[in-house]
């Protein structure tokens, strides 16, 4: 039983890289918006706020959130595959495959944390290029990280995409979201900065423990005080790497349960 499970997760993992390797312009156009707000706000915003914390400037700081926006967003649309295969029938071939419905879930949780942690990798060949730089402890601080962001995100992407019909109508949620979550999670602002309601509403926000995480990965290495200057803070405590981890793993956990549930109820 083991077995068939492993070997189901692999072919729908499978499936979903493959899909987004056949079609270039989707992956090209994951990294459009990341990229442009990478320049605009790098080239129109740097010189004007310089410097954020010792050894921090504001390149250095919007840096990590890109590679957090770029694994988001490619996170959160990996409910299309789920509404695609529904509205061309392969749904019902795969749910009356010999897989459970969990190896379903699971694998395209899977597929697409391999192709978030791909298009972070491209992005973060353009470190060198604007004075951010990456080392192998670094990677290894990074990479797992990435992967729980991901995996968390893509389960909830996979859980708003259970009840859609029809691709317009999830796109037209995702979209509804995406910008929310993407301002309120301290990208392009820190966070302890802004007025009281803002900083609560982005405590809920389950992307601002994967930024404040994914920026500490870059940060430890410039010193204590940038981390605790920039960080996210919790009921007083600013949030360290492995705290918003362990945030970002349990609210992973929790979608992932209920994206499984969602589908265990599909006909």
């Amino acid at each position: 039983m083991s077995g068939e499970f492993t070997r189901g997760v692999w072919i729908v993992a499978y499936r979903e890289v493959l899909r987004m390797v056949r079609d270039p312009a989707r992956m090209a156009s994951s990294f459009v918006m990341p990229l442009m707000f990478l320049v605009i706000f790098g080239s129109g915003f740097g010189r004007l706020i310089g410097g954020m914390a010792p050894g921090v400037n504001f390149i250095k700081f919007l840096f990590p959130g890109i590679i957090g926006m770029t694994v988001f967003m490619t996170s959160m649309m990996s409910g299309v595959s789920v509404v695609w295969d529904r509205e061309f029938g392969f749904l019902k071939e795969l749910l009356v495959a010999p897989i459970s419905r969990l190896g379903i879930v699971v694998g395209k949780v899977i597929g697409t944390v391999v192709l978030a942690l791909f298009q972070a990798s491209v992005m973060l060949l353009l470190a060198p290029f604007i004075g951010v730089s990456i080392t192998l402890t670094l990677l290894a601080k990074l990479i797992p990280l990435l992967v729980i962001v991901s995996l968390s995100l893509s389960s909830f992407g996979i859980l708003l995409a259970v009840r859609m019909r029809s691709q317009q109508g999830f796109q037209m949620i995702i979209q509804l979201l995406i910008f929310p979550m993407m301002f309120l999670s301290g990208v392009f602002f820190p966070l302890n900065n802004v007025p009281g309601w803002l900083s609560t509403i982005s405590k809920f926000n389950p992307l601002t423990y994967g930024v404040d995480s994914v920026r500490h990965a870059f940060l430890d290495a410039v010193g204590a005080g940038a981390p605790h200057l920039l960080g996210v803070t919790l009921f007083g405590h600013v949030m360290t790497m492995v705290q918003d981890a362990l945030v970002m793993a349990g609210v992973g956990v929790v979608l992932l349960t209920l994206s499984a549930a969602a589908f265990a109820r599909q006909p």
